[in-house]
């Protein structure tokens, strides 16, 4: 009981003291105050960058938009099965597996994102593979098996995420690292 008291005691007292004053706002300069970014080496984008040894893959503002869309989807696909593994929900544990899963969407999105990057294709098919595991689990009812194939699949994701990382290019520049046109995707018609 003794410890108890003590132990409200200091979470009280802490919780009594003075707030820190906050700092005065600084005012933004030219740099703030506009929306480009800079390429000078005193940049800290730009020193972020030389930081991290991952390996670049080219993409245009479009196609990195796609892929990190495609990434947090996948995130909600695990959320998902990990929800279902507790309540025994199968049906959305397969719903969401088969969104990690291959297929000839996956295969082809996949190519062409690491069409200028050796090895990141193989990597992000590696992935999608290893998440078929998921699915027969699933569909197996399978509990020990989902966490398992769950478990190789986020390895895949992290191996991925440890290699390489997105560099965001212009369109021509995409094209001279690929040797293809940058994609463009037509607008959807317009609706009456």
């Amino acid at each position: 009981m003794r410890s108890f008291r003590l132990l409200v005691a200091l979470l009280l007292g802490g919780c009594s003291q003075a707030a820190p004053v906050p700092a005065p706002p600084v005012a933004p300069g030219p740099a703030a105050a506009s929306p480009a970014v800079s390429t000078s080496a005193s940049d800290p984008r730009d020193q972020a960058e030389a930081m991290d040894t991952r390996t670049p893959v080219p993409l245009t503002p479009m196609m990195a938009t796609h892929q990190k869309e495609q990434m947090r989807d996948h995130l909600v696909a695990v959320d998902e099965i990990v929800t279902a593994l507790a309540t025994d929900d199968w049906p959305t544990m397969q719903s969401a597996a088969a969104r990690l899963g291959s297929s000839p969407e996956n295969t082809m999105m996949c190519e062409h994102m690491g069409a200028a990057t050796p090895g990141f294709t193989g990597r992000g098919l590696e992935f999608h593979h290893t998440a078929d595991a998921l699915s027969t689990a699933a569909q197996a009812q399978d509990h020990a098996g989902v966490v398992k194939a769950l478990a190789a699949t986020l390895s895949a994701c992290t191996k991925c995420h440890a290699d390489f990382r997105q560099d965001i290019v212009t369109g021509p520049e995409f094209a001279v690292a690929t040797g293809t046109p940058p994609p463009t995707h037509p607008a959807a018609p317009a609706t009456p």
